[in-house]
């Protein structure tokens, strides 16, 4: 299979923006990830609507911007059945500010969550520790940076959340999210 690469977050972040959309790359990302991780199968098309709905008002996107969402949930869907453990957030780069960063974060973490309701996963249908996973999200989504810390510190704690809402996606796919399709096993001859 070939990987799928996107471009960089603020080429991403342009196009969307030239398109009159008001979705940062990271909501977008975090939108189609979570509808991944509650059990899409990224091989059918009824994505499209509800990114349409929860993004434009219902209406479609542009040509270039849907081909940018294409690209992200198969890359998506890619790295979280892959078993490699390499599912990556959208983010902008490090070199970034830090607050553009963390508000980033919260935005993917929002967006992931709304994505998960999307495709109708409702609470009385999990285990306690998917809910834990999702409670923990929903105070990540919460989270700020403030200006006033260390901002070194803040960096540092950032990365770790980054890291735990990756884990956490990985987690619910792995209940929620659909799995790849094993191989028919040939008879052995003996």
């Amino acid at each position: 299979m070939t990987q799928v690469t996107l471009p960089e977050y603020s080429n991403i972040a342009t196009t969307l923006k030239s398109d009159s959309l008001a979705v940062t790359p990271a909501e977008m990302h975090g939108l189609l990830a979570g509808m991944l991780c509650g059990g899409l199968d990224p091989d059918s098309s009824n994505w499209m609507p509800m990114l349409y709905d929860y993004t434009n008002d219902g209406q479609g996107w542009p040509h270039q911007s849907l081909g940018l969402a294409a690209s992200a949930l198969a890359q998506s869907s890619s790295e979280l059945i892959d078993g490699q453990m390499d599912f990556e957030l959208l983010l902008p780069d490090e070199n970034e500010s830090l607050l553009d960063r963390g508000d980033a974060v919260s935005d993917w973490v929002s967006a992931f969550i709304a994505g998960i309701g999307l495709v109708g996963v409702t609470a009385g249908k999990l285990s306690d520790d998917t809910k834990e996973v999702l409670a923990d999200l929903a105070e990540i989504a919460q989270l700020g940076i403030d200006e006033d810390d260390d901002q070194e510190e803040q960096a540092l704690l950032l990365e770790q959340v980054i890291e735990h809402v990756r884990v956490c996606a990985m987690t619910l796919h792995a209940e929620l999210g659909i799995k790849p399709a094993k191989e028919d096993a040939k008879p052995t001859l003996h």
